[in-house]
Formats: structure tokens, sequence, C-alpha cells
């Protein structure tokens, strides 16, 4: 394990204690009753996981969980994704116009193709109080994207609007359900084992796409897509 993913563990472990004592600070998404039908709409750069990969998520996690809890929201294949960078989240109406959405694509237009892709390493499950997210740690690449994006995005007065727990170490991560009650203690059992067996080989992100939608994909409007070198 390299400094930079121990320094990144950190920062997770932080977000995980601040969740078990109802201290988190990282903006999360409220939950709803629908979140298929869920009017509020982010403006995100994200990375869809590739079909291959999704599916072995499925086989692997939500399978056993939603076979568990059935009436939870589940993404499945088409809808997982690892969020690179936030630049609006979720709201109803939008906090974003048309001209922000097209001052956004200018800018990762420019930016993202002169990144390298890089790897992400699978770290854990973490329940937050109204959704189950797969976290990872990842090569230093994705610090160097978040921080030229937010650069930019601050130049053109389209400020990223999220609180991160952290403003210099960033981590991918993958939510894998929603659900707007709390979990059965079978649930929680099921996520402690799966989270301690779980073995994925690490995974590339090589394309980041910028999208509007909700917070469940179901409303999903992929604006463009560029390839990482």
């Amino acid at each position: 394990m390299t400094d930079h993913q121990q320094k990144q563990i950190e920062i997770i472990d932080k977000i995980e204690d601040g969740v078990k004592n109802n201290a988190l600070i990282t903006t999360v998404v409220e939950p709803v009753d629908d979140f298929v039908n869920d009017p509020r709409i982010c403006l995100v750069g994200l990375h869809i996981a590739k079909p291959e990969f999704a599916s072995r998520i499925v086989d692997t996690l939500i399978n056993p969980l939603q076979a568990i809890e059935p009436n939870f929201h589940y993404y499945m294949p088409g809808a997982q994704h690892f969020t690179i960078k936030n630049i609006r989240t979720i709201e109803n109406p939008p906090t974003f116009t048309e001209v922000d959405v097209i001052k956004a694509q200018k800018l990762f237009a420019h930016i993202i193709p002169q990144h390298a892709r890089f790897k992400i390493y699978f770290y854990k499950l973490l329940l937050f109080p109204n959704s189950l997210t797969l976290m990872t740690t990842t090569d230093p690449e994705l610090d160097s994207i978040v921080l030229d994006l937010d650069q930019a995005l601050n130049n053109a007065g389209l400020p990223d609007n999220k609180t991160y727990a952290n403003s210099s170490h960033f981590f991918c991560n993958m939510t894998l359900a929603r659900f707007n009650q709390e979990p059965s203690g079978a649930f929680k059992e099921k996520v402690r084992e799966l989270s301690n067996s779980m073995h994925f080989e690490p995974y590339t992100i090589d394309n980041v796409s910028l999208i509007t939608g909700n917070a469940v994909l179901a409303q999903c409007n992929i604006i463009d897509e560029w390839k990482l070198l």
C-alpha cells in the first residue's frame, strides 16, 4: 500500500467514525420515498462502470443484500458509477443552468484528456444513514484531476458546492444501494461479512463522463465523455 492510499484510508476511516458518532461533515443525499422518480438533479463528472465489472458487483455484493432487504433501491449495471468530480449536488430545481453545463463541458473537454488513466483499489463497504457505499483508494492521479477541475471551475464562476471531509486528498466511491428506513440487523451483518470477504482486482478508470441526473441515474443525460491518457 502506498503512502497516498494510507492517507485516503485515514480519511475514509474518519468518515466512518463520523457516521458512527452522528457527526458526518460531508454532503449526503437525503432519502426520498421514490428514488427512481426523484426530481432532484445534479451536475457531476463520473465514470460509469464497465458492464463486466458491474455484473460482478451485482452477483457478489448486491444480490446477497437484495435477498435480505428487497425493497431498497439497488444500482444495477448502467447506473453503477464512480464519482470523479461533483459540480452541483442534487436539488429541485437544479442549482445550475444550461450555460453552466456548457461551461463545465468546455472545461472537462480541455482538462480530462490531459490526465492519465488511474487505478482504484477496493477497501471496504460503508453504511451511511441512508445508503451503502463501496469505498476505494486510488492512484495519486485522481487528486491531480480533481484539483485541476476545481481551479478551472472556480475561475469560471462554477465552484463545486459539495462539502468534503478533506480538501487535498480524494477517493472514488460507488453507491450500491439507497434506502429510507433503518436496515435490519441481518442486512448490517451481511454488509460486514461481504466487506471482510470481498476481493476485486484493481480497476482502471479510463474515461470520465459529464452528466446531469438524479442520485440513482434513473433520469440521466450524458452530456459528453472523454478518455484519459
